[in-house]
């Protein structure tokens, strides 16, 4: 079996329609996906007949940005019910937000020497209450201001660069509570990618466990071969599951193909158990 539950698609800052996703997945292999838009569950309903036509388990998921201690992370909710009340409203006011970010990151990007980003960004995206940062890196790659998606990252659009804006999402306990409201388990995505140290790294494991999170993300598309021990190490230490997802965004967009993924080393308790 081949499980894939981290991806994105045009409900969010993805490039392919829910159901384009699942036919990819479909050709890649894989048998259990989750999709899990930023901020936005509307995608699941769209994927759910093109699941069922290429007999994939569709896994109705979310990620959700969340602010700790100052810094972003994300919050995957997988197995969610997606038409619970408390989810959607949680989600609606954390997309709210999005539009002002979108307009504070064009402002740094024009002071940068790129202008038109704002509408740049905008007509690459379908849902235009999510405009995100990946937005804004294809218009940059489109326009020849850098070479490739990485590059944007690493130069302009993450703290400390021109581009990059703070913002207050929702606080951890909040994204942990409206997953649960709505029948879900609470992943820490992509913890590799946090750059806050051991001791910090440390915290937000703990509080995460402590506030209800049920699992993390151990092998990732953005995870090398040398984190995957470290996080498996961390899953068993403060007694969550691991989980697998590609974070898949678009066809050769850095990170993983669809399924394309190690195994979970074996002593991790796999989030599926006993689904």
């Amino acid at each position: 079996m081949i499980f894939d539950l981290h991806s994105h698609s045009t409900a969010s800052d993805g490039v392919l329609s829910p159901p384009d996703l699942v036919s990819r997945a479909a050709q890649q292999g894989v048998n259990v996906l989750a999709l899990t838009d930023h901020d936005e569950i509307r995608g699941v309903f769209a994927a759910r007949a093109a699941a069922a036509e290429h007999g994939i388990d569709l896994v109705a998921g979310v990620e959700i940005s969340v602010t700790w201690s100052g810094r972003t992370i994300h919050i995957v909710g997988l197995r969610v019910d997606p038409e619970h009340p408390v989810l959607l409203e949680g989600l609606r006011c954390n997309r709210s937000g999005r539009r002002d970010r979108a307009q504070r990151m064009a402002d740094a990007l024009a002071g940068a020497g790129i202008p038109g980003s704002m509408a740049g960004a905008c007509l690459l995206a379908t849902n235009k209450e999510l405009i995100s940062r990946t937005h804004f890196a294809r218009f940059m790659v489109e326009q020849g201001y850098v070479k490739n998606m990485k590059t944007v990252f690493k130069k302009f659009l993450v703290r400390g660069k021109p581009g990059y804006v703070s913002h207050q999402w929702a606080a951890l306990a909040d994204a942990i509570d409206w997953i649960h409201a709505a029948g879900g388990v609470a992943v820490l995505a992509h913890p590799g990618r946090y750059e806050i140290g051991k001791e910090k790294m440390a915290l937000l494991m703990a509080e995460f466990k402590e506030l209800g999170g049920e699992a993390i993300e151990v092998v990732t598309g953005s995870h090398t071969p040398d984190q995957v021990p470290v996080f498996a190490a961390y899953a068993e230490r403060y007694a969550l599951q691991a989980s697998v997802g590609s974070d898949f965004h678009a066809p050769g967009e850095g990170g993983r193909e669809l399924g394309r993924l190690a195994p979970l080393p074996a002593h991790c308790i796999p989030v599926w158990q006993g689904w």
